[in-house]
């Protein structure tokens, strides 16, 4: 945020209303534990707290609007008509919300008979007039009327910020025109009438064209067609539109801007709210005494942030560094945390190890902090010889947080990290995957009620954030400290949690911790890629969305901006005039994948635009990415997997993700046409068959389901002849499509509803067929009323290995949250078993791999799928071998298929 123009003299004024009502739409709908919403209020707080942190207002002003009606009201009755009633939940949350304003020190202002805006623009032009400075924090763009050299608006949620330039880059036109702009385009959202059919791209080409809407009103004679049918229809209207959408910079106030100044925190009021809220982090972090919310840049002390600084020790000397040598041997586990230059573990050089033997006490061993004026520290060559033995020893116990990026480190040195025994970041992942982000920063709040010092705190934000080997070593140190120390005190506190749990311990012990060093191993692997064909079809790509476009513009009539939701609202429902299915949050029309897909069965349009939109993520993700990612020494990707992302105990991946490539459309097809295998060698595939529905017939005991998958039929085909009941051999590719349909979206929850709509046909007809699939497989009727019971009892269900999902919405009181944790909870066993199985099959060919054949690598997973480039000398070995052991991992009632296709690149072996 570039903060030239602020200073004392900058008033900072923050349209409360427009912000609290934001806060309740873009954050889940949290709650305290006695049920009382609070997701609105964390929010605003967290937007508040961090302005005040960044821009340390002298003076500011947090503006809602009163509950009387406005002016505008008694001009225009039907002034927001359309405007659905507040939430309850919301409703229920502004008191709070003006409370922790005030005890953030900061002016609350109401004032009846007008809007917050009218207040905001008064005290802006007042502010102007007095020579200050004036800071808007909105999401409404109506405020852009008042921008000028002296008021400037900031939408934090968004990151962005209109000056002059600012408004006439986003909407083509400078602020003084904005006025007439919004009454063009009208507001449907405030029912405010504007020129029927004149959308953005009209009202800034008039008003380019003739200057003004007073002059547009002058010559509406002379404006051809429909449009300026229209625009003459809105002739008498536009003066009451002008009025209603002006905002007032007269209204009559008790105070002027610079009485509006920043007070110190109330600090008992903010512990009194935080602890009723149950806002823990804030809670732990606020300190004993008051600290102003002015003035230079806030203390933030080692104690504020709960960490005991004098505990911690930066080894410089060869003395010292034995010291901690001799003591790390004779430990019987310690905490390891590695300090880099970069977040790409090919990359990242190392800077500086954190170090932890028991709670409290840490050292940070600095090793590459190269700013001028740095302390000499010890040699890194040096430093690693030494901890080598003892990292490479695998009966040495450590301790990490994300660990695998850990060993990616050492690794690149030479160091093969073993005696890996917990990391806390799996520890919190296995006890509750949905409780937290598992950051060491938001497990420290939760579990130890400590908030730690942040990478931000010590190198800065954006552009100017420092890396860490340009950190000074004081602020280095303790950051670095703290990370080894709590992460070993967040291993004390969360590893007898699982250990009351005994399945839930063997799958951390036996499963994830021993993963790691696989996924390091597939990970360093790499993948090897064909750019030139990667870059040939974006060309075609290219051309193809270009085709696409104009289409489009054919259809619409107009030219417009294809990946602009606000622009197709207006192309869809305001000018083509198709159904509105669904309205956003904020009561426009929806222009959801779901709604185009709905709309595209009897409209040209929305096909188009589907199809663009994934050309086009498929050309930015994949055929454009993809080549930029190739690792410039080993001439492959390496994409990056995680274990505590996908709360089912599912690997995800980033960087490429390789989870979300297309395989039933011939591009997605293409794509992997460009995963190869080196010369020698063979790409083979391994992939579980229909391994969810297997894992059903298992957990059901359904004895229909069992009899099909034991015999080695088709099950969907079998699915269809009992529902169709007609013999086996008579059904239909069409029947097998909608018997595939029925097993799956019954594995995943799907109504009735949910089924008719993506088979196309009438409800009843869905219903029938769910009321016979049930009645020919009784025991899963039985099974899904058993977990959903259970979710609904317990909280959690649980794998065929005992990993407990929980399900936190199960007793929402928002309806939908509430229908789609019962859809979770029947699904969750089904997919976190494929997980759990998958996972120990990896385990399992990764041994023998290591052991045997250093001529296979594993070198994907992706769902339910394992691939492995293999020398072609042993390609018939190997597929014997891979099968066997995905196939035997566990015995369940039904046999695990594995189906196997080899080939020279990825889509050739699939």
């Amino acid at each position: 945020m570039n903060k030239a123009m602020f200073n004392n003299d900058t008033l900072v004024l923050i349209d409360g209303s427009n912000y609290l009502y934001r806060a309740f739409h873009a954050l889940p709908p949290l709650s305290n534990s006695q049920g009382m919403p609070t997701g609105a209020v964390y929010g605003i707080t967290n937007m508040l707290k961090s302005l005040l942190a960044e821009y340390q207002p002298q003076y500011a002003a947090v503006v809602f609007d009163a509950k009387e009606k406005t002016f505008r009201e008694e001009l225009y009755p039907d002034y927001k008509a359309n405007r659905s009633a507040m939430p309850t939940e919301l409703v229920s949350q502004i008191s709070l919300t003006h409370e922790i304003v005030q005890a953030l020190g900061l002016p609350l202002l109401m004032v009846s008979g007008v809007e917050a805006d009218d207040v905001i623009g008064t005290l802006a032009k007042q502010a102007e007039s007095l020579g200050m400075s004036t800071l808007i924090f909105t999401g409404d763009k109506d405020f852009t009327q008042l921008v000028n050299n002296a008021i400037i608006l900031i939408d934090s949620m968004k990151q962005t910020r209109l000056d002059v330039q600012g408004v006439i880059d986003k909407f083509g036109i400078p602020p003084e025109l904005m006025l007439d702009y919004l009454c063009l385009i009208g507001d449907s959202v405030d029912n405010i009438p504007g020129v029927d059919k004149v959308g953005p791209k009209t009202a800034v080409k008039w008003l380019t064209t003739y200057g003004s809407l007073a002059q547009i009103i002058a010559a509406a004679d002379d404006i051809k067609g429909k449009v300026g049918e229209n625009l003459r229809t809105a002739l008498p209207h536009l003066p009451l539109t002008r009025q209603l959408l002006t905002i007032r910079a007269d209204v009559p106030l008790a105070y002027t801007p610079r009485q509006l100044q920043v007070k110190p925190y109330d600090i008992s009021k903010l512990r009194q709210l935080f602890t009723q809220l149950e806002f823990k982090k804030w809670l732990a972090a606020l300190p004993a005494e008051e600290i102003p919310a002015t003035g230079s840049t806030r203390d933030e002390t080692d104690q504020a942030k709960g960490i005991a600084k004098s505990s911690y020790h930066t080894v410089l000397t060869q003395a010292e560094f034995d010291n901690w040598l001799n003591r790390l041997q004779t430990a019987p586990l310690f905490a390891v945390d590695t300090e880099t230059t970069s977040l790409d573990y090919l990359e990242a050089e190392l800077v500086g190890i954190s170090l932890a033997i028991q709670a409290g006490e840490a050292v940070y061993v600095p090793l590459a902090h190269d700013y001028l004026g740095v302390p000499p520290q010890l040699p890194r060559e040096q430093v690693l010889a030494a901890l080598k033995p003892l990292l490479e020893n695998p009966q040495q116990l450590k301790v990490g947080h994300h660990l695998k990026y850990d060993a990616h480190i050492f690794a690149n040195y030479g160091i093969e990290l073993q005696g890996i025994a917990f990391d806390t970041l799996l520890e919190s992942y296995v006890l509750n995957s949905t409780a937290t982000s598992h950051s060491l920063n938001a497990l420290a709040s939760q579990y130890l009620q400590v908030e730690t010092i942040t990478f931000e705190d010590i190198a800065g934000k954006g552009k100017k954030q420092l890396t860490f080997n340009q950190i000074h070593l004081d602020k280095a140190a303790a950051y670095a400290a703290a990370d080894a120390d709590i992460t070993l005190q967040l291993h004390q506190k969360l590893w007898p949690q699982l250990q009351q749990f005994p399945p839930v311990q063997q799958i951390f012990t036996e499963v994830e911790i021993p993963l790691i060093s696989v996924l390091k191993r597939i990970e360093r692997n790499g993948v090897l890629i064909d750019a030139t064909q990667l870059h040939e079809q974006s060309t075609f790509l290219a051309q193809r969305l270009q085709m696409l476009e104009q289409a489009a513009y054919e259809l619409a009539g107009i030219e417009f901006n294809l990946n602009s939701p606000k622009q197709l609202q207006t192309i869809l429902f305001d000018r083509l005039k198709l159904p509105v299915l669904q309205k956003t949050p904020h009561h426009d029309p929806s222009t959801a994948v779901e709604v185009l897909e709905e709309l595209a069965i009897d409209y040209p349009l929305p096909q188009l635009i589907l199809e663009h939109r994934q050309l086009s993520k498929l050309k930015s993700t994949y055929t454009d990415a993809l080549p930029r990612q190739i690792n410039p020494r080993t001439g492959r990707i390496h994409t990056s997997y995680h274990q505590a992302v996908v709360v089912t105990g599912r690997l995800s991946s980033s960087q490429p993700n390789l989870q979300n490539i297309p395989i039933r459309t011939a591009e997605g097809r293409r794509i992997r046409q460009a995963f190869i295998a080196p010369p020698g060698y063979r790409l083979l595939a391994a992939d579980y068959s229909q391994i969810e529905l297997r894992i059903m017939a298992h957990l059901s005991g359904d004895q229909g389901l069992l009899a099909a998958f034991t015999s080695g039929q088709d099950i969907h085909r079998h699915t269809a002849a009992e529902i169709f009941a007609i013999p086996i051999e008579a059904v239909t590719t069409e029947q097998r499509r909608q018997a595939k349909a029925i097993n799956f979206g019954l594995m995943y929850g799907m109504q009735a509803f949910g089924l008719a709509k993506q088979l196309g046909i009438q409800r009843d007809e869905a219903q029938t067929y769910i009321k016979t699939y049930f009645a020919r497989y009784p025991a899963v009727k039985t099974y899904l009323e058993q977990v959903r019971n259970k979710a609904k009892q317990s909280g959690y269900v649980e794998t065929v290995l005992g990993r407990r999902l929980f399900i936190p919405d199960i007793h929402s009181r928002n309806p939908q949250r509430r229908q789609y944790a019962e859809r979770s909870a029947i699904n969750a066993p089904m997919q976190g078993t494929a997980a759990d199985l998958i996972k120990m099959a990896m385990l399992k060919i990764d041994n023998w791999i290591q052991s045997q054949h250093p001529d296979i690598k594993m070198i994907m997973q992706v769902h339910d799928e394992l691939v492995f480039e293999v020398a072609e000398s042993i390609i018939a070995a190997a597929k014997i071998v891979i099968v066997e052991a995905m196939s035997q991992v566990a015995q369940l009632k039904v046999p695990l298929v594995v189906d196997v296709g080899i080939g020279m690149n990825w889509e050739e072996a699939h």
